[in-house]
């Protein structure tokens, strides 16, 4: 049995859906199907998880909504009419949509996760419809119907471990395929709560994980996962296999193919993930699997960039020896809910990096601060300029020579490095230098291992 999941561009519009529908009938074990809102059918279009945002603020401040919601039921409606769907079958559809802003919710925010939810809910409804209408047997099935918990906060939600307990109870039928919906769970209160953007990425690992699947088939646009950004390397090599813990360390870098959180329950429940393109089905994909008896067929596998990263430097003489300084500076960092990515040290000095979406100017000063007043620095230095390179592979393990294959053509470049980190696992290196230097180290690294 097989979970498969399609992504907003696989199903932005009916001959998207189309192709998406024939993927499904052409294997008998793909038997649940996850789905995301409708995305982009072209450069200049809008998602509808962003026209239902829009809807959520414009319901806000006026009773005068329709426009947005007849702009986002249109695009549930084209799609259907593309099926030749009867116009009944969609009056639920378009029930629930403009019935969202009379709902009562506890908060501004669970308000938001309802109406975001509701792309992926109200699109799964549609496809369990459009199957049923030609003839195939076809459940729709969301959360509050499985008991897929969550827990966390109502936009940034996390999966309660209840949720495999309940999955284990749910009965399949053998003739028929479950249409779910992605990005969103169920409180215990029983209000809706989504992941993080991307987040269908990690209602069909669940469900994976849950139902015990086979294999878990992340369908998108692309033909594999690319061993560099194909914007930065022209025509870089697909992957043809992978291990989870290469895909989490290039996911977390800047690889945006699969959301990095998505892996943790298929990794949970060892279920291989396959990222194939609903274009075209036929192509073998990215396979990800656990790294027990993987045998690495080159020694970098993957080469994934940042910027959107920033950097506090402190220097305090005799750091080395004392004690507390680390310890008080995590106390100010959770006092203000601030989380941070790495913390490379020296015998006087430390870098504590972030990512640079988690802070805003006025955060950055109060922490700056009580760091000032609080563990007296002898040196303080904000660094706004900084990017993040992770060259990732399981073939890099015990190679001697490794990091001066990696710095010396850099050096010739006359590329300053900020940091360099080497990860226990021996599978991946950080590369931590100036913004404007990012794509050149991804290229010089790149070309120096594919000659």
């Amino acid at each position: 049995m097989k979970v498969v999941k399609f992504g907003g561009s696989s199903l932005a519009s009916g001959n998207n859906v189309d192709k998406a529908l024939n993927i499904i009938k052409s294997d008998p074990d793909r038997k649940i199907i996850v789905v995301s809102a409708p995305g982009k059918r072209n450069a200049a279009d809008i998602k509808v998880t962003d026209l239902l945002i829009t809807y959520a603020y414009t319901s806000l401040r006026s009773n005068n909504y329709d426009n947005i919601a007849n702009k986002i039921f249109k695009r549930y409606e084209l799609i259907a009419q593309y099926f030749d769907l009867p116009e009944k079958e969609l009056a639920e559809i378009k029930r629930l949509l403009f019935a969202l802003p009379k709902l009562d919710y506890p908060n501004a925010d669970y308000r938001m996760a309802t109406f975001k939810a509701h792309g992926e809910r109200l699109n799964a409804m549609l496809t369990a419809k459009i199957l049923q209408h030609q003839g195939i047997k076809a459940r729709f099935l969301e959360p509050k119907d499985v008991g897929l918990i969550v827990t966390g906060t109502p936009n940034n939600a996390e999966v309660n471990p209840e949720t495999y307990i309940n999955l284990k109870r749910i009965q399949l039928q053998t003739d028929e395929r479950i249409i779910f919906p992605g990005f969103y769970g169920i409180t215990p209160s029983g209000h809706i709560a989504t992941f993080s953007r991307g987040g269908s990425d990690i209602t069909g690992a669940i469900l994976a994980r849950g139902f015990n699947v086979d294999l878990y088939e992340n369908f998108t646009d692309v033909d594999a996962i690319f061993s560099a950004n194909p914007s930065i390397i022209d025509h870089p090599k697909p992957i043809k296999k992978m291990t989870y813990q290469e895909m989490r360390e290039l996911s977390y870098a800047g690889f945006s193919v699969f959301h990095d959180e998505a892996l943790i329950p298929a990794i949970q429940g060892e279920i291989p993930v396959n990222v194939k393109n609903t274009n075209a089905p036929e192509k073998p994909g990215t396979l990800i699997v656990p790294e027990d008896n993987f045998v690495p067929q080159r020694t970098i596998t993957g080469i994934a960039g940042g910027k959107n990263f920033v950097a506090l430097y402190l220097r305090k003489y005799m750091l080395n020896k004392g004690s507390g300084f680390t310890l008080k500076l995590m106390e100010i960092f959770n006092k203000h809910h601030v989380s941070y990515e790495h913390m490379p040290s020296g015998i006087d000095d430390l870098t504590i990096i972030f990512k640079k979406d988690a802070l805003s100017d006025q955060l950055i000063d109060v922490i700056c601060n009580e760091i000032q007043t609080s563990l007296n620095p002898d040196q303080m230095q904000w660094i706004d300029d900084y990017a993040i390179t992770m060259v990732v592979g399981e073939g890099m393990k015990d190679k001697l020579t490794l990091c001066a294959s990696i710095l010396y053509p850099l050096g010739k470049k006359n590329i300053s490095i900020q940091m360099i980190n080497q990860g226990a696992s021996q599978i991946s290196i950080m590369i931590g230098t100036r913004r404007q230097d990012e794509e050149a180290v991804i290229k010089t690294i790149y070309d120096n291992f594919n000659a």
